[in-house]
């Protein structure tokens, strides 16, 4: 197991341009899938956009098929203003405040392990407590164009 480090981080409220998902997590891509086709119907492709997923429900608790996340971008400043918004595309709002952050390299579907040592093992040791908001991830670089080995995501905790 590689070494896990996990950092205390203020992140900023967001507005995320979305797409709602509803299924087994590891079948987000469809929902971002969904959200580049719009985005580039509406050419608000950008080099420098944010790609972040919204995960709502614990799979621990939930069943697979009920699971609730979603796939969102935070656009530059420049385009937020200017986009009117249509479905399936909806605003939603990540919650500002204090996260744990745990950097994951590989795989998305090695991140089981690294959520359950998150909440299982640092949050359990670490005197804190989660936040009643939902974690997200922020992709750091794109499975289109990076070897699964080398994909990067931030696994954002909200703490309390």
């Amino acid at each position: 197991m590689s070494t896990r480090e996990v950092m205390i981080r203020h992140v900023e409220p967001m507005e995320i341009l979305s797409v709602d998902h509803v299924g087994p997590y590891m079948q987000i891509g469809k929902a971002f899938d969904a959200l580049f086709g719009w985005l580039a119907t509406h050419n608000l492709l950008a080099a420098n956009m944010r790609m972040v997923g919204v995960f709502y429900d614990d799979p621990g608790v939930v069943q697979e098929h009920a699971l609730r996340s979603k796939a969102g971008v935070l656009l530059p400043h420049p385009l937020q203003t200017a986009v009117t918004v249509s479905p399936p595309v909806s605003v939603a709002r990540v919650k500002g405040g204090e996260y744990a952050v745990l950097r994951h390299k590989g795989p998305y579907s090695d991140m089981r392990a690294a959520y359950q040592w998150l909440y299982g093992t640092w949050l359990v040791q670490s005197g804190r407590e989660a936040a009643d908001a939902p974690a997200f991830e922020e992709y750091l670089n794109s499975p289109k164009e990076t070897a699964p080995a080398e994909l990067l995501t931030e696994i954002c905790l909200p703490l309390a």
